[in-house]
Order: structure tokens, then C-alpha cells, then sequence
């Protein structure tokens, strides 16, 4: 890594007059393959093939229904929504020559480790792919698919088809978070030397711009993959596959969205925690240097981290629980279209597509200012981010209205859709309860991290004590939330006049489905805040290490408070949404373990001990899976930690400025163990279900109960998710509350930087690092993964 030449020599002027020069660690630009195959292509032909693409698409979706023209419609106005703001963005300058050479460092970095975890993650998908290919070979088929003539091995190369499209697109969702946000960070750091409002509003429609594509993607890849099986499978002609058993096809795409997900919230997780962990222990606690200090070894490795974790992880993790809510929906959709019209199908679809079209507007509603002299905000960013989300509510609720109306109306229930349409309300009331909660459990503008932070004034354990308690606290009013939407939008749809051929209410599930959508109706919203956190971080990391005038660290501290409490509350969201889904494809599971079975399977027994003996299992993986990503952080950051103190005591010179720190080595540590410590707790999540159905499917072959390993996997998943939802709580709230405390004394309060209650604070930051950024994200991915894996692995349990 090469210097410049004054810094090699030691003849550095005082700390403000140095002259700011950072390492160039550019190798060069990485991009992928696809992309590299299309920027390789004449740029006629390249417009010839997407205009023929387009063509095939709307002709694929006019043959299936207009209601598909208007979503895909839809998702390409967004995009091109999205390539304005990429112009937008892109054309704000990158500031003087010192932040973008950090910029290109940070950049390279998230490049390099991007390539290496996708190529790691790709080959783990295709030895999936394969294993799903022979389950489904030789496994049994149902009588609708006996009946539509769909066999075993159309029905195998279906599922993995759809596997393996779901994983390219969460890892193309993926790689979107992190281009934009290592093109951003820099943006922000500028305009935060004109305008805290300009910096606000850059970093919030970089993040707008990246959920947009990510949200479009997966509402268009379902839509463009339901229409393409039912023009190629003829669906409801004579002999064929009827429209109603075609959203089972579905369920192998939000499986491999979830597969790389989870992988993806791993091994960024872990590299995000080990390196920031591992710079604050040594650089803040042991040396006294400030957070982002050019002088600490792992800088450079914690804001790589940042886009890794928070952006790329992030991106693939949202798209995989939109694909699953989608997917879900749509299945009771087909059971609720066998007697009314198929709009209960693709209404999930469409809800979707009115998500991209408010929450646009939400992301537009913040603009900049630029007033001449003023280096403060003037009014709090997280009040203008949550007027701007109240605005997205505000017409989500309407969109929600007329959405049902269109496609939810029968005449044998006329007043059925305004009951739905209550259901979605209750899922949006819901939403913003729980941003709600997670601000106040993670703003130190509020009591619960006020007390936190006082509790650092009286020593490190009193830290800890509090933050543990305050994470308990914090999981009671989320589940009460979550129970009285369930039971509300169940109620709702159970009235809603929807009945059966002998009389029975059957619209209660499909009610508590809609509150899900309501729940997610402002995604691209959600996801804008939560991107809008690891950009800000990064600006404030650019700000620090190009040594900018205090006035301007000021504001990116505070919005980098700011983007604390955002990533906080949507990680809250992100745990309710899961809660809801998986308790769809719980459903979901049931009735396809009826269908293959031939026999009734509509509740599980946990008075049977072996059915009770499959929920302690579920429960222990949770715990199980949280103590390895956790543990997986710590040996990881113990290696940063040992490679900070090394150089150090071997280059004394570092913190008087006349020796140069390694970066490379310590961005080098944290991406081979990341990449090595995300297998274990990834290949347990999906061994377990699989193993503990097949096992119990053979003792209950030999002892006459051939449903046996069904409902021992249904109680795994069910006790999983209940265990999973209050563990996920507990360790994102904790995480949260730590890292603004610690926050909250840095603004000057009970000594601020440096003081032993700071010290006490960082220390409790260090705990709940891994706690927010790596264990909590990954289990409500866990959730859902569960759920999609034992639904398209049900054939091997009975």
C-alpha cells in the first residue's frame, strides 16, 4: 500500500495542517459477469434485446391477465424512477481528494468481498439445487398434479428453476444495496460540508434508490415467473393445471431468496461486527482515539463492513421477505379463488406495486436545502424522516382501499372487501406501532437509552446489566402488537361473509394475510430508512478520516444517531413482518402435507411427545444459532483485536502520524473469517428441519403414525418461530439501546468522549454489536427460511 511521501517520512505538520492523504487500496473496479456481458454488447443491440425482452414480457403478462400488464408496468416505471435518482445521486461531487481516496478504499474493500461470498454462497446453492432436483424426482405426486398432468420431473426442474432465479435475484438485490451505498458515502460526507439537510436528502434517495430496484425486483420477478408458467403450462385449459394450484410452483423462488439471504446476513453480519468491535476495543477503550481515526488499523475494515453488512445483507434480506409474504399470500389466494374471482391471486401483487408508487413519493417529500452558513441542522432528521413516512402512510392507506375494491369485490360477500380493507389498515397500524417501539427503545431522546447511558456512569457491568434488561423489557409490547393484529385481521376476514360449500367462514387466514401486506405495504419506505443508516455511518467514517472542521463531524453524528434508531426500527419491522409470513406458511405447510397425505392435517398435537420433542428442537436451534453467529463474531474480532495491538506495539510511530497503519491486513482477517464462520450456523439452519422430519418419518413408519415426521417438523417451525421472534427482539433492541447510549454520551453528556462512563458505554456497544448487526438480523431470516424449506422439502416427511 503506497503513502505519500510525507507521511512515510514522519514529517507531518500539527494534526489540522497535515496534509490529508490516504492509501490508493484500488486494485481495480469489480463488476459482475452479467453486467460485464451487457456493458460488452453494442449499445443498438443492447437496446434491440431489452426492447424484444420487454415485448416478450408484456406479451407473457397480457396472455395471463391484465392485472399482470398493470404490475409489471408498474415495477418498470420504478426502475426508471430509479435510474433518475441514480443520475441524481451520482452527479452530487465526492468532495475534496482525501475523502475520495478513502471512498475507492472503502469501495474496493466491499468489492473484493462481495465477489468472494457471492462465488462462496453461488456454489452452496447449486449443490442445493441439486439435492432438491432428486428429492423431487423420486418423490410422490399430489392427485391435482396427477390430474393436470404435471409430472415428476416437469414438476422437479420447475422448482429448481424457480430456486435457483429466487437466489440470482437476492444476490442481484444484494449487490445493489452495496453499489449504491459505497457511491453515496462520499456524496453525503461532502454535502454535509454545505447543508445538513443536503446530506440528509442525498443519503436518503440514495437509500430510496436501492429499495426501489430491490422491491421492483422481487414483485416483477414473481409476477414475470407466475405469467411465464401459466402461458407455458396452459393453465386452466381442458387437462390442465388449474390457476388456483399454480401459486405452489412459486414457493421454490422464495426459498432460494431466503438460502441467500441468510448466508448474505452472516457473513456480512460477521464481517461488519468483527471489525467494528475489534476497532473500538483497541482504538477507543486502550488508546483514546476517536471513532474512524485514521490511526486505527481496522478502520478501513469497519466501514468496508458497513456496506457489506447493513447494505448488501440488508438489500437481500428485504427482497427475500417481500418474495415470501408474496409467495404466501398468493398460495391462500388459490384456495380462496376456488370460489371467487382469481384477483385473490395476484392481489398481493398488486398491493406491491402501489408500495413502489407511495413510497416514491414518501422519498420525494424530503428535499434539500441550501442555506448559505448554517453547519446545523435546523430541524431533527429523524422528524423529517418520520414526516416523510407518514406521508407514505398516509397514501398507502388509500392505495390499500382501492386496491381491494378492484380485486377483492364479489357479489356473493359485496361487503367482504371493505372488512379486507380494514385488515390491511390493522397491518399498517401495525407497521408503525412497531417503528414506533423501536424508537423509543433505541432514540436517546427517550428515557429508556437516557437510563442506559446513566447506568455507564457507574462502571461497565452496570452497563451491561441495563442494556440486558432494557432488551427483555422491550420484547413485551411487540407480541402484544403482533396478537392483536393476528387475532384483529383474523376476525375481520372470519366476518367478511366468505363461506364454503357447507356454510363455514374460510376468509379468517386470508385476512390475517392481508394484514401482512398492509404490514409491508410501505417496504420500499422501510427499506429507504434502513439504508439510510450504514450510508450515514459511512459519511461520518469519510468525514473523520479526511480530518474535516468539527462542524461538519457534527452533523454527520447526527446522522449517524439518526440512522442508529433507523436501522433499529426496521429491523423491529422486519421481525413482525416474519412473524405474520411465517405464520402464512405455516398455514401453507399444512395444506400441503393434507394434499400429499390425502388425509386431514389441520392441527398439531403437542400432547404427543414426540410432537413436543420436535418444539424443544426448534426452540434449541434458535438459541443454538444465535450462540454461533454471536461466537463466530467474537473469535473473529479477537483476531482484529490481536493484529490492532500488534501494530500498535510494532509501529509506535502510528499514533504520532510518522508510521502508516496496515489496513489491508486487518480487511484481509475479517473477510477469509467471515466467510469461514458463516457455514456453521447457515448449514445448521438448513440440516436441522430436514433431518428431524426424516428421522421421525422413519420411527413413525414403524410405529404405525405415518404422519408422525410432518407434525414433529410443524411444532419445530412453530416453536422456532415464537423462540425466534422474542430472541430476535431482545438482540436488535439491546444492540440498538447500547450503540446510542454510547451515542448519546458522545454528544457531551455525563462527561462525553473519553470519560469512564464513555468507556463503560463503548463496551456495552461492543456487546450488542454482534448482537443488532449479525444474530438478531439472520433469525428473522431463519424464520422465514424455516418455513419455505420445510414447505418445499414436505414430500421427504411423510
Amino acid at each position: 500500500i503506497m503513502m505519500d511521501d510525507d507521511m512515510e517520512t514522519g514529517t507531518l505538520g500539527a494534526y489540522q495542517d497535515r496534509p490529508r492523504t490516504f492509501p490508493n487500496m484500488r486494485t481495480k473496479p469489480y463488476t459482475p459477469l452479467i453486467f460485464r456481458i451487457l456493458l460488452g454488447i453494442n449499445v443498438r443491440v443492447l437496446f434491440l434485446l431489452l426492447l424484444l425482452a420487454l415485448v416478450a414480457i408484456f406479451y407473457v403478462g397480457a396472455s395471463t391477465s391484465p392485472i399482470i400488464v398493470f404490475v409489471i408496468s408498474v415495477c418498470i416505471l420504478s426502475f426508471l424512477l430509479a435510474l433518475y435518482l441514480t443520475k441524481w445521486v451520482l452527479a452530487k461531487d465526492e468532495g475534496p481528494p482525501e475523502m475520495v481516496q478513502i471512498s475507492d478504499a472503502i469501495r474496493d474493500g466491499a468489492e473484493g468481498f462481495f465477489r468472494t461470498q457471492y462465488g462462496s454462497i453461488s456454489k452452496m446453492a447449486m449443490l442445493l439445487a441439486v439435492v432438491i432436483l432428486c428429492i423431487y424426482l423420486f418423490r410422490s405426486t399430489t392427485p391435482q398434479q396427477e390430474a393436470s398432468g404435471l409430472g415428476r420431473t416437469t414438476s422437479a426442474y420447475i422448482t429448481v428453476a424457480a430456486f435457483l432465479l429466487g437466489a440470482l435475484c437476492s444476490g442481484i438485490a444484494g449487490y445493489v444495496g452495496m453499489w449504491v451505498s459505497v457511491r453515496a458515502n462520499v456524496r453525503v460526507s461532502s454535502a454535509a460540508r454545505r447543508s445538513a439537510r443536503e446530506a440528509l436528502q442525498v443519503a436518503t434517495r440514495a437509500g430510496g434508490l436501492s429499495a426501489i430496484i430491490v422491491v421492483g425486483m422481487a414483485v416483477i420477478g414473481i409476477a414475470v415467473l407466475y405469467a411465464t408458467f401459466y402461458v407455458w403450462l396452459g393453465v386452466d385449459s381442458p387437462g390442465s393445471m388449474k390457476v388456483t394450484d399454480l401459486p405452489l410452483l412459486l414457493v421454490g423462488y422464495g426459498f432460494g431468496a431466503s438460502f441467500v439471504a441468510l448466508f448474505a446476513q452472516l457473513g456480512g453480519g460477521i464481517y461488519t461486527k468483527a471489525a467494528d468491535v475489534g476497532a473500538d476495543l483497541v482504538g477507543k477503550v486502550e488508546q483514546g482515539i476517536p471513532e474512524d481515526d485514521p490511526r486505527n488499523p481496522a478502520v478501513i475494515a469497519d466501514l468496508v463492513g458497513d456496506n457489506v453488512g447493513d447494505c448488501a445483507a440488508r438489500g437481500a434480506d428485504l427482497f427475500e421477505s417481500i418474495a415470501a409474504e408474496i409467495i404466501s399470500a398468493m398460495i391462500l389466494g388459490g384456495t380462496m379463488a376456488q370460489r371467487y374471482p382469481s384477483g385473490f391471486i395476484l392481489f398481493p401483487l398488486v398491493v406491491h406495486s402501489f408500495d413502489l408508487v407511495v413510497s416514491s413519493a414518501g422519498i420525494f417529500s424530503i428535499r434539500g436545502t441550501r442555506e448559505t452558513g448554517v453547519i446545523v441542522p435546523v430541524e431533527d432528521p429523524m422528524t423529517i424522516l418520520q414526516k416523510g413516512y407518514s406521508f407514505t402512510i398516509v397514501l398507502a392507506v388509500v392505495a390499500f382501499g382501492l386496491s381491494t375494491r378492484w380485486l377483492l369485490y364479489t357479489e356473493q360477500a359485496p361487503s367482504a372487501w371493505f372488512n379486507f380493507a380494514l385488515c390491511g389498515l390493522v397491518g399498517i397500524i401495525t407497521a408503525y406501532i412497531f417503528v414506533w417501539i423501536a424508537k423509543y427503545y433505541t432514540d436517546y431522546k427517550h428515557e429508556p437509552v437516557r437510563i442506559l447511558a446513566l447506568s455507564s456512569s457507574t462502571g461497565h457491568g452496570t452497563n451491561i446489566i441495563a442494556g440486558v434488561s432494557l432488551g427483555l423489557e422491550s420484547t413485551a409490547l411487540p407480541v402484544l402488537v403482533i396478537s392483536v393484529s393476528i387475532i384483529s385481521a383474523f376476525w375481520l376476514g372470519h366476518t367478511s361473509g366468505l363461506v364454503d360449500e357447507t356454510g363455514t367462514p374460510t376468509g379468517g387466514l386470508f385476512g390475517t394475510a392481508v394484514a401482512t401486506m398492509g404490514m409491508l405495504s410501505t417496504a420500499a419506505y422501510i427499506l429507504t430508512m434502513d439504508m439510510f443508516g450504514p450510508i450515514a455511518d459511512n459519511a461520518g467514517g469519510i468525514v473523520e478520516m479526511s480530518q474535516q472542521p468539527e462542524s461538519v463531524r457534527e452533523i454527520t453524528d447526527v446522522l449517524d444517531a439518526v440512522g442508529n434508531t433507523t436501522k433499529a426500527t426496521t429491523k423491529g419491522f422486519a421481525i413482525g413482518s416474519a412473524a405474520l409470513a411465517s405464520f402464512l406458511l405455516f398455514s401453507a405447510y399444512m395444506d400441503e402435507v393434507s394434499s400429499f397425505s390425502q388425509e386431514p392435517f389441520k392441527q398439531v398435537d403437542i400432547a404427543i411427545p414426540e410432537v413436543f420433542v420436535g418444539g424443544l428442537l426448534g426452540s434449541m436451534l434458535i438459541y443454538v444459532f444465535s450462540a454461533w453467529a454471536c461466537s463466530a463474531v467474537g473469535r473473529t474480532a479477537q483476531e482484529v483485536v490481536n493484529e490492532v495491538r500488534r501494530q500498535f506495539i510494532e509501529r509506535p510511530g502510528i499514533m504520532d502520524y510518522k508510521e502508516k497503519p496496515d489496513y489491508g491486513r486487518c480487511v484481509a482477517i475479517v473477510a477469509s473469517a467471515s466467510l469461514r464462520e458463516m457455514i456453521k450456523p447457515g448449514a445448521l439452519a438448513i440440516i436441522s428441519p430436514i433431518v428431524v422430519g426424516f428421522l421421525f418419518r422413519v420411527l413413525g413408519y414403524y410405529t404405525g403414525h405415518p404422519l408422525l415426521g410432518a407434525k414433529v417438523v410443524a411444532a419445530l417451525l412453530m416453536f422456532a418461530t415464537v423462540s425466534g421472534i422474542l430472541m430476535a427482539l431482545f438482540l436488535n433492541t439491546a444492540g440498538g439501546a447500547w450503540d446510542n447510549a454510547k451515542k448519546y454520551i458522545e454528544t457531551g453528556a455525563l462527561g462525553g468522549k473519553g470519560s469512564e462512563a464513555h468507556k463503560a458505554a463503548v463496551t456495552g456497544d461492543t456487546v450488542g454489536d454482534p448482537f443488532k448487526d449479525t444474530a438478531g438480523p439472520s433469525l428473522h431470516v431463519l424464520i422465514k427460511m424455516l418455513a419455505t424449506i420445510t414447505l418445499v422439502m414436505a414430500p421427504i416427511f411423510l
